[in-house]
C-alpha cells in the first residue's frame, strides 16, 4: 500500500502504472434519507456487564463512504456488527439507535432482517475462504443468493451470476463460475465475495478489513472496485480498516476509534491533513514511518 504522506493524499494518480490514494471529495451526492444512520450507539458486553463502544454517530448516505480505523480492538467491527444485526451472543445495543432504511432495527423480526439482508445492507468480511462453501462452485453459490432473494429461474440466476463474475473484473467468468473456492487465489476469492455481496444490488454495503489479507497488487484493484461500484451504482460505503491509505482512497469521512470511543470524526482530507487528537496523529506517524519513501534514495522518492 502506498505510503500515507502530505504529498499522497494530495496528488491524484497521473496514469494507471504509478497511482496514490487520495480522499475522494468528488463524488456529488444529493441530500436524501440516510441508508444507515447511527445515533449515540453503545455496545455492551453482557458476561462482564462492560460497555465495549461507547457512543458511535455518523450517517451513510447513497454514494458516500465512511471510514472506520483504529486498533485492533477498538470497536470496528462491533460496531458494524450492530450494524447489521449480528452481533455475538452476549453483546447487545445498550443505548442509542440503529436506523437501516428508516426503520429502526431494534424493531425488526428475524424474517424482516432476512428481507433486508442482501437486498437493502450487504457485508465482505476478512478471510473470503471462511464464508463460501468448499464444496460448492463459487458459481452456483453466488446464483443461489439470486434465486432465494430474487426468485429467478435457474439458468437465468446462473447467467446474473456469470455477468456478476464479469462485472468485478474476474477473467473468464464462465470458467469461475464452475471453479470451486480451492481453485482461486485470494484476491479472486475476494471478488467472488463482492459478487455474492452485491447480487441483489444492496443499498449499502460494509466492508470489514477486506482488502487486509491480499498482496499490495490486488489490494489496489479490490480497492479500485469499489470505488467503480459507488460511483456507477450510487452503493453507500462502510469501510472498515487499520489502514489509513485505504481510508484515504475511498472514504468521504472518517472516525477514529480507540477502546471503544471516537476520539475524532470529520471529512477524510482534514482528519488526515490537520489530525487533532494525539491518537489520530500517532496513526499517521506510525503509517509514514513504515512507508516505502523511507527506503528508497531521496532521488527515488522525488
Amino acid at each position: 500500500m502506498s505510503p500515507l504522506s502530505p504529498d499522497t493524499l494530495t496528488s491524484r494518480p497521473a496514469d494507471a502504472a504509478e497511482k496514490t490514494f487520495d480522499a475522494p471529495g468528488t463524488t456529488d451526492v444529493p441530500a436524501t434519507e440516510p441508508v444507515l444512520a447511527l445515533h449515540d450507539v453503545r455496545i455492551t458486553d453482557r458476561v462482564t456487564d462492560r460497555e465495549i463502544v461507547h457512543g458511535v454517530t455518523f450517517e451513510l448516505t447513497p454514494g458516500k463512504a465512511v471510514g472506520i480505523v483504529g486498533e485492533s480492538g477498538s470497536g470496528k467491527t462491533l460496531t458494524c456488527r450492530a450494524a447489521l444485526g449480528i452481533l455475538p451472543p452476549h453483546f447487545e445495543v445498550a443505548g442509542g439507535r440503529i436506523d437501516l432504511a428508516g426503520t429502526d432495527i431494534a424493531t425488526l423480526t428475524p424474517r424482516q432482517w432476512t428481507d433486508l439482508r442482501g437486498a437493502t445492507i450487504s457485508a465482505v468480511f476478512q478471510d473470503p475462504a471462511s464464508y463460501l462453501n468448499p464444496a460448492i462452485k463459487v458459481g452456483a453459490q453466488i446464483a443461489e443468493v439470486i434465486r432465494v432473494k430474487q426468485g429467478l429461474k435457474r439458468r437465468a440466476a446462473r447467467r446474473r451470476a456469470v455477468e456478476l463474475l464479469g462485472a468485478v473484473r474476474l477473467r473468464d467468468p464462465e470458467l469461475v463460475y464452475g471453479q470451486y473456492p480451492y481453485e482461486l487465489s485470494g484476491g479472486m476469492l475476494q471478488r467472488v465475495l463482492i459478487a455474492a455481496a452485491i447480487a441483489v444490488e444492496p443499498r449499502a454495503l460494509v466492508a470489514d478489513e477486506a482488502t487486509t489479507a491480499l498482496d499490495v497488487t490486488v489490494q489496489a484493484e479490490i480497492l479500485d472496485l469499489l470505488a467503480e461500484l459507488r460511483e456507477r451504482t450510487g452503493l453507500a460505503l462502510v469501510v472498515v480498516s487499520h489502514d489509513l491509505a485505504v481510508v484515504a482512497h475511498l472514504c468521504d469521512e472518517v472516525l477514529v476509534m480507540r477502546q471503544g470511543e471516537v476520539v475524532e470524526q470529520g471529512e477524510t482530507h482534514a482528519v488526515l491533513h490537520d489530525p487533532q487528537h494525539d491518537y489520530t496523529r500517532l496513526l499517521i506517524a506510525e503509517h509514514d514511518s513504515y512507508g516505502l519513501d523511507k527506503f528508497l534514495a531521496p532521488k527515488e522518492a522525488s
